[in-house]
């Protein structure tokens, strides 16, 4: 690994994660490794000027290197060695194989439809050589070249329930849970930090809760987390919210929620609801963690809105259900009027779908979309909206992706403020108008959240980017600045850190963060990226 030996970063204002006051400091690092803190306040000889590298650091705020909790990144680290949308926020670790669909484990039946699938994160993986089929295969490909940043991974439930039981809707055999919880050890013991589900998606959703239950003790066996998405974001929040508290705690398995928001007019303002829900629980013992972006739209997939029930059988099947007019009527139907389970319960409004992206980008009347709601763009072709967003999933074989503007700040900000609360992106880099969150969460949170907005603290809001995620992933080396700690590290701007990415300019980099390191070595550099890959995969550490 390319490390920088012996460099002292001088004059830092320390920022160690532990939500305490700063601290001036010279931190040497040696080997990739936090060698030495020198205070300023503690009288300790400084490091001589004999040292290899010096980096001088007045003006700057050192912090260990932002962690994002829940990344969509499983295909873009290998598609893209440069990264820079996460590099150059300070992020030093991602953790993908998110919303119970990824890439391993799978087999050459399953491979091609989960591309299909979720072609609307990825791409449809066409510029990847997909040589893996375990967890343990797909995390040596990460270590064999290299990467922009640091990822751990989740066993993606839904692959896993569509290699045992396919894309059928119904309760899985005993045979079949049997294969499930094989499948989640196996990929445990190969160096995952937990599972993921994405309870929303098939064929992750025709879960029962018992089934579920049934793989979360694999994972506390591992110990492991569980990171689900769960059932509901709109009118069933906060009994969706309760299942999973449930599942975890008959299971005796960490819960971590992903983007655990309040969504849709149902749901305004009451987040207070679901951290008093979390408390209760946490009081009784449970182990329980959340993470947001900062930021009121959501993104997803256009078809991730259809009702589960089309969903059935795989994406051909429901391209088939597409294509025939009754029962696209049936769909319509679902959406609008009853509210699909895929849309959180909520009847569709097409006015707070914008179409973001789509898979075939040389298509105009595909691309035409893009930056508009499916009912302006329904306006202009003088038809219904559904017709729209019809015409967009089969001609686009289910790639268009959505922003779905469906949040509200006030609950954004009582959700970040809560302690069991960490930072993820779910950011997806794939597409032509991507959600900015994918290149703006850590700055944003630093810039906005902190000097603008004062809702949490400088020193508090650096630990829930890096302490607390490292304590959810059991890294025993990472997340504060600490003697023999890794040197994953971030050097930012305090007064002039800053997203750069907006809705109409989403990837557009940050500013205020010249330097990040990764093991010592500098993958952001004076504001630019460097050719260093010193990321690898980060398996999870054995019980003791």
């Amino acid at each position: 690994m390319n490390m920088d030996m012996d460099l002292v970063i001088r004059n830092a204002l320390v920022i160690d994660g532990t939500a305490t006051t700063p601290y001036r400091a010279d931190v040497t690092l040696t080997e990739g490794r936090i060698a030495a803190i020198h205070r300023e306040s503690d009288g300790r000889n400084r490091p001589t000027a004999t040292q290899k590298r010096t980096l001088d650091a007045d003006g700057l705020a050192l912090a260990p290197g932002f962690i994002d909790m829940h990344a969509h990144s499983d295909l873009a680290l290998l598609q893209d060695p440069e990264h820079t949308a996460k590099a150059a926020q300070g992020v030093t670790l991602e953790v993908i194989g998110q919303d119970g669909l990824s890439y391993a484990p799978v087999d050459d039946r399953v491979l091609p439809s989960l591309r299909t699938q979720i072609a609307g994160w990825n791409g449809d993986g066409s510029d990847v050589d997909i040589d893996w089929r375990t967890v343990g295969e797909y995390l040596d490909r990460l270590d064999r070249r290299g990467t922009a940043v640091n990822a751990a991974y989740l066993v993606p439930q839904g692959t896993v329930r569509a290699l045992a039981v396919g894309w059928e809707d119904r309760p899985a055999t005993p045979p079949e849970i049997g294969t499930m919880k094989r499948l989640v050890a196996e990929g445990m013991a190969q160096g995952a930090v937990g599972m993921s589900s994405g309870l929303t998606y098939t064929p992750g959703m025709y879960a029962t809760t018992t089934e579920l239950t049934e793989l979360c003790e694999v994972v506390a066996a591992y110990g492991g987390y569980y990171c689900p998405h769960h059932r509901s974001y709109g009118a069933d929040a906060l009994p969706a919210y309760a299942e999973m508290i449930a599942v975890a705690q008959d299971a005796g398995c960490a819960l971590h929620l992903a983007h655990a928001t309040m969504n849709f007019k149902v749901n305004e303002g009451r987040a207070p609801r679901l951290l008093a829900l979390l408390d209760a629980a946490r009081a009784q013992g449970a182990d329980i963690s959340l993470d947001t972006y900062p930021y009121t739209p959501g993104s997803t997939t256009l078809a991730a809105l259809l009702p589960s029930w089309a969903n059935e059988g795989g994406p051909d099947a429901l391209l088939a259900r597409l294509r025939d007019d009754a029962t696209a009527d049936r769909i319509r139907h679902t959406l609008e009027a009853e509210g699909s389970d895929g849309c959180h319960g909520v009847p569709v409004d097409w006015d707070t779908i914008e179409i973001s992206g789509v898979m075939t980008p040389a298509n105009p009347e595909l691309t035409r979309h893009i930056g508009r709601t499916v009912t302006t763009s329904a306006r202009e072709r003088h038809e219904a909206p559904w017709e729209t967003a019809r015409r967009l999933l089969v001609t686009d074989r289910l790639g268009p992706t959505i922003l779905h503007h469906v949040g509200h700040e006030e609950n954004v900000r009582t959700i970040m403020r809560h302690p069991a609360h960490t930072a993820g992106s779910d950011g997806i880099l794939h597409g032509a108008k991507p959600h900015p969150r994918a290149y703006g969460t850590f700055p944003r949170y630093l810039g906005t959240y902190v000097r603008e907005l004062g809702v949490l603290s400088l020193e508090e809001c650096v630990a829930h980017l890096t302490s607390r995620p490292a304590a959810r992933l059991r890294l025993p080396d990472r997340g504060l600045i600490r003697e023999g700690f890794r040197a994953d590290l971030v050097l930012f701007d305090p007064e002039t850190v800053a997203a750069g990415s907006t809705f109409e300019a989403p990837r557009t980099l940050p500013t205020g963060i010249p330097f990040v390191l990764i093991d010592g070595s500098f993958v952001m550099k004076d504001g630019r990226r460097t050719d260093a890959l010193a990321g690898r995969a980060v398996r999870r550490t054995p019980v003791a």
